[in-house]
């Protein structure tokens, strides 16, 4: 370990775009990953920082307390703060210049042209279960849906009311296949404030939902008989369509820190693309480790491969502070990023969007027309004006405190009403999770059984089993997946909780 803090020259740019707690931590992953400072090296103090910078010590806390989240620094109390001494070997190398958004292209050869590719193509019958259940008006305990009775309606109502009466022609016409502008230029204010992804708005593109942004990437970029690595246990939706698309999935086990890696390169290094979620793993609730996150981030530049980043959930956490995207730490750009607003705001909103890759921008703008799936200009403009007027921010936050209780409410009232039989372990955010049966004297629970039971009472729930590529072996966790959003009261959670239990039986 160093004995003295190495000369670290920062500075901060007070007319950037950037909070100024960002550009510190940007400043850092950058000489750590040169090499400036190194794994053991002693960094400023709080106050010391604060002074040279000429700034408030909250703002380096802040920014100290990211770098620590993320897994580059280390706080020892008086002793003081240390770079981490476990960074991987590959995190200190220097980052390309970016190059401008347009100066490069994909090759034309990367296109999918499967007969299976329409949005409008029916689901396969294994994912009518939860296709189900996730139609039609929400259901108490659905996953995936959020706080309705806590949407701010009234402003929403209005924002899109003013919005119709402007008469602006430009609302009523075709949309723009890549997206309503001014929604393109918040959202990459927006992710580079909040998720540490730094991107122009030429790189977001507008969807209809997330099904049809994994549509738009596989046109874009993918080839028939592509191989993609898939998490396993993963998202139920997105396997059921990328088995449509003519991709080959390739199942990699997640265990607590995320997807395995190095086990995905074990059964297939040369897969050309990886599906994750790393913020918010489904239906785990896993985080995606720092180690991994560069071990990922190394296999697709060793290969040329892609990884699309699912930012699911990454909104609501509510142990520390939310992590920044893996698209934050992309140096080569290999990272595909997507997300929605279907949790943050409701999901009849159908709006997500993906923020592609410098040198893949142009060959998805072709895509993006030739599929001419454009969504409303309408609701796009509205929403818009929601987050410039500050109504989003708002909204979130007042979610996150929402949502740390009623998850609370649901977890007191199901360890109560199952205890033993039910392992509860909460992730740090979401909103849902999952929780797993402890085997009965005949042996594993039949956890599709107890789903249908509860979907005759009333309730979405659904059997953990599904989410795995092999869900019927003798040796898949049984489990539920459980959403808590719309939990009103303790009241309420103990009576489905009472309703699971009788679900169980014996």
């Amino acid at each position: 370990m160093s004995a003295q803090t190495p000369t670290l020259a920062i500075e901060i740019d007070r007319q950037h775009r950037l909070p100024i707690y960002l550009q510190i931590c940007e400043r850092f992953r950058t000489a750590i990953a040169a090499g400036h400072l190194r794994p053991g090296d002693r960094v400023p103090a709080l106050r010391g920082l604060a002074t040279q910078l000429n700034t408030a010590r909250g703002t380096v806390e802040q920014a100290y307390t990211i770098l620590v989240d993320e897994g580059y620094l280390q706080m020892r109390g008086a002793a003081g703060t240390f770079v981490s001494p476990s960074l991987p070997k590959s995190l200190t190398r220097s980052p390309p210049a970016r190059a401008d958004v347009h100066a490069r292209h994909v090759d034309n050869a990367g296109v999918l042209q499967a007969p299976g590719m329409s949005r409008d193509s029916p689901p396969p019958r294994r994912a009518q279960p939860i296709a189900v259940a996730m139609s039609g008006e929400p259901r108490p305990l659905q996953p995936g849906v959020p706080a309705l009775d806590a949407f701010p309606r009234k402003v929403w109502h209005r924002l899109v009311s003013l919005r119709a009466r402007s008469g602006e022609r430009a609302l009523l016409g075709y949309p723009h296949p890549s997206g309503y502008r001014p929604l393109r230029e918040h959202i990459a204010t927006y992710l580079g404030l909040s998720r540490g992804v730094a991107c122009v708005p030429e790189q977001v593109f507008i969807t209809s939902g997330y099904r049809a942004t994994l549509e738009l990437v596989l046109r874009s970029l993918a080839r028939p008989d592509d191989r993609i690595w898939f998490e396993d246990p993963g998202y139920l939706l997105a396997r059921s369509f990328l088995s449509e698309t003519g991709v080959q999935l390739v199942p990699v086990p997640v265990d607590a820190d995320g997807i395995d890696v190095e086990r995905g390169m074990h059964l297939d290094a040369q897969a050309r693309f990886a599906l994750v979620t790393p913020s918010h793993q489904s239906p785990l609730g896993h985080t995606l480790s720092l180690s991994r996150r560069i071990a990922l981030l190394d296999w697709a530049e060793k290969t040329s491969g892609w990884i699309v980043e699912d930012d699911y959930d990454s909104e609501f956490r509510y142990l520390g502070r939310p992590l920044p995207a893996l698209k934050s730490l992309d140096r080569r750009d290999r990272v595909i990023y997507c997300s929605t607003f279907s949790k943050a705001m409701y999901p009849g909103l159908r709006l997500a969007y993906a923020v592609v890759p410098e040198r893949a921008v142009e060959r998805v703008e072709r895509v993006a027309c030739s599929m001419n799936a454009g969504s409303p200009t309408l609701l796009q403009a509205a929403l818009a004006d929601f987050i410039e007027q500050g109504h989003f921010a708002r909204h979130l936050k007042r979610m996150r405190t929402l949502y740390g209780e009623r998850r609370m409410l649901i977890v007191h009232a199901l360890r109560q009403a199952f205890g033993e039989r039910l392992i509860v372990e909460l992730p740090s955010g979401g909103i849902q999770f999952a929780v797993r049966f402890v085997d009965g004297p005949e042996g594993p629970v039949d956890d599709v059984a107890v789903a249908a039971r509860a979907r005759d009472a009333g309730l979405a729930v659904l059997p953990l089993s599904i989410w795995y590529t092999n869900g019927h072996t003798q040796q898949t966790p049984r489990g539920l997946v459980i959403g808590f959003a719309n939990i009103a009261d303790a009241a309420e959670a103990h009576r489905h909780a009472q309703t699971l239990r009788a679900c169980l039986g014996r």
